[in-house]
């Protein structure tokens, strides 16, 4: 799990706060953090393995959101490896964890080991939060298209930049001026919490807006290239809605048991003693929502890849040199007897018909693939009719 507490506990003089959840059953909490961020693990790696029976598809080369959703994930993985160092760690060698609350010790690998565990999870997990606000953004920019290739360096330079400044920001004030004189009070502790959740307000209230302005714009593009809303191109719309509600749903469920469990660690510790009998109802709310958050935290990689691609199947294709990486595919196949056809491909029967093919059309049709890649339903948009497939 991720948490600021990590870091607060490595200072030997830490708050009560702190004391109450990091020392509230550890070996269950470790196993619960290693158990969860374990099968996110292998279910995160196993949806985005290659798979049988897909066919070798390519995203276009101006996309870059296939590249974010793939460094999503790869930051969660990484995250959640973290989680199970630390926790392992913590579970194998209870008397190297012990001597972190050593004030004047001499040995500094525990403390080490300590501060360099905690920052490699928030690091990984704020970069996480990063790029899923710049997806966000570049879903937006693709729709207004104003996107392209070259945007994806200015999303790695915000992305990393800004979780390792932050993190970085936050960890010095907090052991300012030393590991063994931080939390003297809460102005070491407030400027740390603040650039850790910072990101995270930042996905939870600007995300929501973006993706429905994005919806907004889709629509309107769907509705110009003949001027009518027709039902399919309403449905398409719906799932490019549906998958936006998705991530977001992810997102809210995996981390909204940390801003509850903060907050009650905050009122606890302004109380004069927090072991009062007053508090107890308090006490147990953040400790279950401790526990919460073991659990959740490390699953966010594996709920995040059903939100991105659905469930991509147990059938592992390990021949990489003959077939693409499925965060890489798009979704196509051929239109049955009995489905609806699709407007991509409705909209190129169209335009063969007038015998015209306008940049406006083949634009729109890649900014709604780029929105729509990685959707394996039954139910697929893209044909290899569609425009955005010509020329390959």
């Amino acid at each position: 799990m991720a948490s600021p507490r990590l870091e607060t506990y490595c200072c030997p003089n830490r708050d009560a706060a702190t004391q109450l959840v990091m020392n509230f059953q550890p070996q269950v909490f470790c196993g619960v953090c290693i158990g969860s961020a374990s099968a996110s693990l292998l279910l995160t790696i196993l949806q985005l393995l290659p798979k049988k029976g897909q066919s070798l598809r390519k995203m276009p080369k101006a996309s870059s959101s296939s590249t974010i959703l793939l460094l999503i994930s790869v930051c969660d993985i990484l995250g959640g490896s973290g989680v199970i160092f630390r926790s392992s760690v913590w579970l194998g060698f209870p008397s190297f964890v012990a001597n972190i609350s050593v004030a004047n010790g001499t040995d500094v690998w525990p403390s080490a080991f300590c501060v360099g565990s905690a920052m490699w999870i928030q690091l990984l997990y704020s970069a996480g939060f990063w790029w899923l606000f710049c997806y966000a953004v570049d879903s937006y920019l693709v729709v207004r298209r104003s996107a392209g290739l070259s945007t994806i360096v200015l999303y790695h330079m915000m992305a990393w930049g800004l979780a390792v400044l932050l993190c970085v920001e936050g960890v010095a004030l907090l052991y300012y001026p030393s590991l063994s004189s931080c939390e003297r009070g809460l102005e070491h502790a407030i400027p740390h919490y603040i650039t850790t959740y910072a990101p995270l307000l930042l996905v939870l209230v600007v995300n929501p807006v973006l993706f429905r302005r994005t919806v907004t714009a889709v629509a309107s593009l769907l509705k110009g290239r003949q001027g009518i809303y027709t039902e399919n191109e309403r449905r398409l719309g719906t799932e490019i809605q549906m998958r936006f509600f998705k991530i977001m749903l992810v997102f809210i469920v995996c981390w909204s048991s940390n801003i509850i469990n903060e907050s009650l660690l905050f009122y606890l510790e302004m109380q004069p003693d927090i072991n009062e009998t007053p508090l107890k109802n308090i006490r147990s709310a953040a400790l279950i929502t401790w526990i919460i958050m073991g659990v959740l935290n490390p699953m966010q990689g594996f709920l995040f890849t059903l939100a991105f691609y659905g469930w991509t199947g147990w059938r592992v294709d390990l021949k990489w040199q003959k077939r693409e990486i499925p965060w890489e595919s798009m979704s196509s196949s051929t239109v049955g007897d009995n489905d609806y056809p699709s407007p991509v491909n409705y909209q190129s029967n169209v335009h063969d018909s007038k015998k015209t093919s306008t940049t406006d059309s083949h634009q729109t049709d890649e900014a709604i693939s780029m929105l729509s890649e990685g959707n394996t339903s039954g139910d697929d948009r893209l044909t290899r009719s569609s425009p955005i497939y010509q020329g390959w």
